[in-house]
Parts: structure tokens; C-alpha cells; sequence
């Protein structure tokens, strides 16, 4: 990408992009209307600002195509950050939106009667095998983990383990599942991330869009 080419911003699709929209509205950030129809597949948008599109991406995918220079900015979950851990995203705004917890879970039985300080070794059922690796080999305790993308609460009944790790906000999924919470692995909550490389290149641009992004965040 070029210094003359509009900057592009990442944001996730699903369950937080209304969170998301109202802080990009306060930022100053106005997609075309397409952006806003659940009918429409397209994924790049246009805004008001022609310095400025918008590509609408997994939640996971935010980071990829900033780490790889496809987007400058991203907004993207800091779970998302922490499992990438890649030395090419930046995130210095905490946009205070989309809070969850990161969480250790496992079936009710299995927390009244096991010391998780006993554990040396676990199979868990996890999106972020390189977090839950890294959380448990702080204390000594190897993580064999087993990527799953979905329907999480499902592995400790159907025999796959007997714990799994994911986002937990409400923990109503978990207590339908027969699950309980037992040890939190960190809060969560969207951040505005961007491309070192873009950074040093076009400051002027991104600063400014940091600088808004901040004020939103901090008017929430």
C-alpha cells in the first residue's frame, strides 16, 4: 500500500460489532449504508472520510491482516492480541467495549473434588492454544490443548477433556453446559490496534485516528 491510498481499518464481524459501531460513530467514522445491512456480503465499505474504508473481517482475522500490512487499523479483542502476540501490532487504545474474562471452566463434579494447584499435566479444549499454553507453564503445569472454534462446553461431556478455556461474560452458557468457572486467565475487552510498519510511515494519518479513537472511548 501506498502514503496515497485511504488508510483501511479492520473491524470484527458478530456479536460485538454493535458495541464497536457506536465507538467508531463517536470517533467520527460514518460507513456507507451497506455496511450496516445484514443482507449485504461485501466486505470493504467506503466512508464519508475518503482517507478512510473499512473491510469487516472474523474476530481472529483483525489481527492477521494488521500484523501483515493488509489493514493499518484494526479494532480487535485483546484475547485476540494475546493469542497472536505478534511484534508488528501495536494496541495503545482500550476502547472499554465488548468485557469478558478469558476463563478455565470445567464440569461442576470435577471442581468439588480436584486442587488445581495438584495439576502437572492437562488436556484442554481451547480457541487459544497458545495463551492457555503459556498460562500454565508459568506454573509448571504442561497444556496439551485441543483447538476447537466452537461449541467449547460440548468437549468435557462428549469425553474429548475435562476442560476446556474460553471467553466467559455471563457464564449462563457454562451453567447450562454443567460447567463452572474456576480460574480466570485475564479480562477482556476490545482494543484499537495498528501496524508498526504503517505507523512509522504514515504517523500524521494514524495518530489522529488513535487520538479519536481515545476520546470516544473515554466518552463511553
Amino acid at each position: 500500500m501506498t502514503v496515497n491510498e485511504p488508510l483501511i481499518l479492520a473491524v470484527p464481524k458478530g456479536r460485538i460489532l454493535n458495541d464497536v459501531s457506536l465507538i467508531m460513530a463517536r470517533a467520527g467514522v460514518e460507513p456507507e449504508d451497506d455496511f450496516y445491512d445484514d443482507r449485504c456480503r461485501r466486505l470493504k465499505f467506503r466512508t464519508r472520510d475518503p482517507d478512510l474504508e473499512i473491510i469487516r473481517v472474523r474476530s481472529f482475522d483483525t489481527a492477521t491482516f494488521l500484523a501483515f500490512g493488509a489493514a493499518h487499523i484494526a479494532i480487535c479483542g485483546s484475547d485476540v492480541l494475546m493469542e497472536f502476540e505478534h511484534p508488528e501490532i501495536y494496541s495503545p487504545v482500550d476502547l472499554k467495549v465488548g468485557s469478558c474474562r478469558l476463563s478455565v471452566a470445567e464440569p461442576k463434579e470435577l471442581a468439588e473434588k480436584e486442587d488445581p494447584m495438584q495439576w502437572s499435566h492437562l488436556r484442554i479444549a481451547t480457541k487459544y492454544p497458545n495463551v492457555t499454553k503459556r498460562h500454565f507453564a508459568a506454573r509448571g503445569v504442561q497444556a496439551e490443548c485441543i483447538k476447537l472454534n466452537g461449541a467449547m462446553e460440548l468437549a468435557p461431556r462428549l469425553g474429548l477433556c475435562r476442560r476446556i478455556v474460553d471467553l466467559v461474560s455471563s457464564g449462563a452458557t457454562l451453567k447450562a453446559n454443567g460447567l463452572v468457572e474456576i480460574e480466570q486467565i485475564a479480562d477482556v475487552t476490545s482494543r484499537l490496534a495498528v501496524n508498526r510498519a504503517s505507523l512509522k510511515t504514515r504517523p500524521k494519518a494514524i495518530s489522529n485516528w488513535l487520538d479519536r479513537f481515545r476520546e470516544a472511548s473515554l466518552a463511553a
